[in-house]
Parts: structure tokens; sequence; C-alpha cells
């Protein structure tokens, strides 16, 4: 029981970092273009983040949760040692400033301590192989999505006087809102489907079924993470790719908000760092291929790509101790 309230205390904390960091990403288009204050567009995000996941639902919880990992394989030391390995590498990326995905470390992580404890036979390969195309696929589409949408943007205002960025500018409060639903509908999740996964190893409850108080606690964990901001990734995002204008952040937060909550509702984890910075690079191009600073693009795509591996070898690691620990 005492490794379950470490588990628990170190969801949470994950939780709390992942909306440090990723969640800071949201408002970021909106702080560039001068939409909002930074405070304001912080707090709008929290907010929506924690009401999303008691509006859609809990797919993506079943997903990480019950689709990853084989039952037998997961005990309470290896899901803590997943999570453990995706906090560290999640500050590891956090201190050179690079937007790397909270949810390919957990990935990682968690099957690092699990083929470590178990082998590969432990591995739910039809649900890895689901989250990895849910992963990898979102930001392509996230691209797709802010080349198209701006593109379309530009057309039905062909016409139209400067005025039309006072619309743009403003109406980022609303996308604000529906971008921190989606996000709150996918990301906390995945805290709820790790907390869950461990009352269903320690023996507290009998069956994988998301408990409200672990809802609760998660979107209020991740919320509070937002509020506090990742300024050094809000730099990057909102500012190093291209100068973001307020068209720019409009289109990335509706392109942004279809893919992430395509995906929450599916049952798909993504990664809300990679797809929004898609999203801004794909309404960039779609203005001029030339705008976008592609050497900073090269360094997140670097990042997100040693994210799984980097994150499998210290949750492998981790696990071991813990076991050795534990044994001992």
């Amino acid at each position: 029981m005492t490794l379950l309230y470490i588990l628990i205390a170190t969801a949470l904390i994950f939780d709390f970092f992942n909306g440090f960091n990723d969640s800071a990403s949201i408002v970021a288009t909106a702080i560039a273009s001068r939409a909002m204050s930074p405070r304001r567009a912080l707090v709008f995000t929290a907010v929506s983040q924690f009401i999303g996941p008691f509006l859609f639902g809990v797919a993506v919880a079943n997903t990480v949760g019950q689709g990853l990992v084989e039952p037998h394989a997961v005990t309470v030391p290896v899901v803590l040692a997943g999570v453990l390995a995706a906090i560290i590498w999640n500050r590891i990326t956090w201190w050179f400033a690079l937007p790397s995905s909270s949810s390919h470390a957990l990935v990682g992580g968690l099957m690092g301590a699990v083929i470590l404890s178990g082998g590969f036979t432990a591995i739910h390969f039809d649900g890895l192989i689901k989250v990895l195309l849910a992963l990898f696929l979102a930001p392509p589409l996230g691209f797709i999505a802010g080349f198209i949408i701006l593109r379309l943007f530009f057309f039905i205002a062909r016409d139209a006087s400067p005025r039309i960025n006072f619309m743009f500018r403003h109406g980022q409060m609303l996308t604000c809102i529906g971008l921190g639903l989606s996000h709150g509908t996918n990301d906390s999740q995945k805290t709820m489907g790790i907390i869950t996964l461990g009352l269903v190893s320690a023996g507290v409850i009998p069956n994988f079924d998301v408990p409200l108080w672990v809802i609760a606690v998660s979107a209020a964990a991740i919320s509070f993470g937002t509020m506090l901001g990742g300024w050094r990734l809000i730099r990057t995002v909102g500012g190093r790719m291209y100068t973001v204008r307020a068209v720019h952040g409009f289109t990335a937060h509706i392109a942004s908000t279809i893919v992430i909550m395509g995906a929450a509702l599916l049952g798909g984890p993504v990664s809300t760092t990679q797809v929004i910075s898609s999203t801004i690079m794909g309404a960039g191009a779609a203005e001029r291929v030339s705008k976008v600073r592609w050497g900073v693009a090269q360094e997140m795509v670097i990042a997100w790509g040693l994210t799984i591996p980097a994150a499998m070898i210290v949750g492998a690691g981790l696990s071991w101790m813990i076991h050795l620990a534990y044994s001992g």
C-alpha cells in the first residue's frame, strides 16, 4: 500500500508537469499574437482542461490502462518505474527548452519497465500499435489541418479589410477554451489510466473502471500545472518557429482541437505539444514555406524521435532499481 500511495503521488506529479509543459503550448500562439495576456490565457485553459474529461469520457484512460500491457505483467513497482522515467525525461527536455512529448515519455517508460519485468511477451502488441499510430499520425495530420485551414481562411477573407484581424485575435479566447477541453480530455486521462492500473494491480478495485475521484484529482493536477505555465516552451512554440500573428494562432487552435479531440474520442493518446507545434508549422507553411524556421522544427523532431527509446531505457533501469530495493 505504501508503494501504491507513492505511485499515485508520482502519477499526479507527472500530470502536473504534463500541464506545465504541454498546456503552455496551448496558450503560446495567443500570447505571441497578443490576443490575451499570459495570465488570462493560462486561467482560461486551466479551467477548460479540468472540465474536459467530465464531459467527454475516459476512452484514452482505458487504452493506456488496459490496451498497452498484459495484466499479469503489471505490478505497482513496474507502473511506478514507468511514470518516474517519464518525469525524468520530461525534465531533461524542459531544461533544454525542447517541447518533447509527455505521452511518448509515458509510453516508453512503461514499456521499458514492463519488458524488464515480464519480457516482450508482456506487451500487448495490438494495443501498442493503436497507441503508436495515434502518437505518430497526429503530428502530420496537425500539419495538414493547419495548412488547409489557413489557406481556407485566406480564401474566405481575400476581400476583407484589415479589421478582420480583430476577429482572429479575439476569437482565440474561444479557441483557447476549445483546445483546453480537448487537451484535458486527452492528456489528463493518461494519468487516470496509470492510477487506475495501480489500483487494480494492488487489488484495491476488482477491475479496470476509472473512479470518479481519480478523474477529479487527475484533472486538477494538470490544470494546476497549466496555471503556472512552462514559459521556456511558450517562447519556443510561440516565437522561435516564426513570427506568429493572430490568424496563425486562430488557425492552429482550430486545427489542433480537431485532431486532439478526435483522437480522444477514439481512445488514441496523442501529444498536445506535437500536434500544436505541427499545426503552427502547417499554418506558417501555408502562407510561405520559407516563413518557418525549419531548423527549430528539426530540433523538435529529434526530441520526439528520441523520447520513446530514451524513456524505455530509463524505465527499465528504474524498474530494476525499484525491484532490487523492494526485494531487499
